[in-house]
């Protein structure tokens, strides 16, 4: 059939859309690179500009979906708000507890940045214990909800339908006054299939059978139900909240080791730091649900429990600053004699690699402890990268064998450990909501040394002659994946 005389007059599709084409990818080229460095650090500009300019198409999307650091203008406020709380509340416990000087130099220079970049100050009377084994984490845990006799609330990032995860809900459904927060950003298609069990669970244990809710809050004997965030992606999607505390799910064993596939270390505190752990737990709830319930009613007691000296630093995009990052490369500088980090993900920034080249040059013993694989290829052949410039300057790099590493936790001298949901990223620096425990005592630093200790027997250590000859392909590949640091 003849095409009508008004489209046959037009010119050859073939004849402009190439050059539309090309006209559109140069116009999205000279667009981003006067939009993304404003929005981002130059590391991470300089990626996202690299994918752009190679795959101008691909390179929006991409930004579009993961790219863009928005934070709501109201979550700001709102995180102002929860700033200034924590003040008045400083300011209305700091008479009660004993006050008295830190260990040391390296101490008193790490509080006192947390304390201005984080808000809480350090607390003295304290108990630390550090649990390594996964099976006795969960069961301390639940028999810890089970003595309950006022409150439990539990911020988590992955909460499974498994046998772990059912220990916790019948733990939550025992007949206390107690609520559960749950947060599953980062696994939303695992917290969907499980959610229908536990809120199943929850409310039949309380109703006698009734369907799920939004999501749950375990009441006391009133049967309370108090509506919390679903677990869904957050509505803020760029603003990447994401708060990883702890995943409670039932670990599978390796084929090979007897030991389940994932090694972990969990701090278990009494004493008054943990109302800095709740603050920053009632943060999250006010930040998701709006609820401004934050009295002295959903405080635990402050009374002194233990030796130990601890400090809350939580981190994330509403901070302004990456707290945890600026919080270890100040304590890098500062360490004397030894610095072990222990890490599932290894991807620094600029700054945080040039403070472990100072630390060694200066003569510091510098360990940084890893898995020999990782659940993740690509940000493992980026870790990897690292390696090289790692070992010139004197890092000793540890591959640890038997399972995957998924402890997060740094001994600085023999006075500062810190442990928590905090990566050694960028990602986990700039992008997530993290939060970590510093502990300021030398027997809690001594009993995390011993722990890194029994990594490190477990661990090949990475000889530099032997790296430096692996073939031109790995060299390549790894180096590659190093260019996408920023969006790992």
């Amino acid at each position: 059939m003849p095409l009508p005389s008004f489209l046959s007059s037009l010119p050859d599709p073939a004849l402009w859309s190439a050059p539309l084409f090309t006209l559109t990818e140069w116009a999205i080229r000279l667009t981003m690179l006067v939009y993304v460095p404003q929005r981002r650090a130059p590391a991470a500009a300089r990626t996202w500009l690299l994918l752009v300019f190679f795959l101008p198409w691909l390179g929006l999307l991409l930004y579009a979906l993961f790219g863009r650091i928005y934070y709501p203008k109201s979550r700001r406020l709102k995180l102002a708000r929860i700033n200034l709380g924590i003040v008045q509340l400083r300011a209305r416990i700091s008479h009660e507890l004993p006050q008295g000087p830190l260990p040391d130099a390296l101490c008193q220079t790490g509080s006192c940045l947390i304390e201005r970049v984080g808000s809480f100050a350090p607390m003295r009377g304290n108990e630390v214990t550090l649990m390594d084994r996964y099976d006795e984490v969960i069961a301390t845990m639940g028999a810890d909800i089970d003595a309950a006799v006022q409150s439990v609330h539990i911020l988590m990032y992955i909460y499974a339908d498994d046998a772990t995860g059912r220990k916790i809900t019948d733990a939550c459904c025992a007949p206390h006054a107690r609520r559960a927060l749950q947060r599953a950003d980062g696994c939303a298609g695992r917290a969907r299939r499980a959610e229908g069990v536990h809120r199943e669970t929850a409310r039949g244990r309380r109703t006698g059978g009734a369907g799920p809710a939004d999501a749950f809050a375990v009441g006391g004997s009133q049967g309370q139900e108090r509506p919390l965030r679903p677990a869904q992606p957050p509505q803020d999607r760029g603003a990447r909240w994401q708060r990883r505390l702890y995943r409670v799910a039932e670990h599978r064993r390796c084929r090979i080791h007897a030991e389940p596939c994932q090694r972990r270390l969990v701090a278990r505190v009494t004493g008054p730091v943990v109302s800095q752990l709740q603050a920053v737990f009632l943060a999250d709830r006010y930040l998701e649900t709006g609820d401004k319930d934050l009295g002295a009613a959903d405080f635990p007691p402050l009374a002194p429990d233990g030796p130990s000296i601890a400090q809350m630093l939580p981190s994330g995009p509403g901070y302004g600053t990456q707290n945890a990052q600026m919080v270890l490369v100040s304590m890098i500088h500062n360490a004397v004699h030894r610095v072990v980090i222990t890490t599932p993900y290894f991807v620094p920034d600029e700054s945080f690699l040039q403070a472990l080249h100072v630390a060694c040059y200066r003569g510091v013993d510098v360990h940084l402890i890893v898995s020999q694989r990782i659940d993740q290829r690509f940000t493992q052949a980026a870790q990897e990268a690292y390696f090289g410039v790692l070992l010139e300057s004197g890092v000793k790099i540890h591959l640890y064998r038997p399972a995957f590493l998924h402890a997060k936790h740094v001994t600085i001298d023999d006075t500062v450990a810190m442990v928590g949901s905090t990566n050694m990223d960028i990602r986990s620096f700039a992008l997530n909501a993290e939060s970590a425990l510093v502990i300021y005592d030398r027997d809690v630093v001594s009993k995390m040394v011993r722990i890194q200790q029994r990594y490190l027997a477990a661990s090949d250590t990475v000889v530099r002659e032997k790296w430096a000859a692996r073939p031109l392909r790995t060299r390549t590949w790894q180096n590659l994946c190093r260019l996408a640091d920023s969006l790992l």
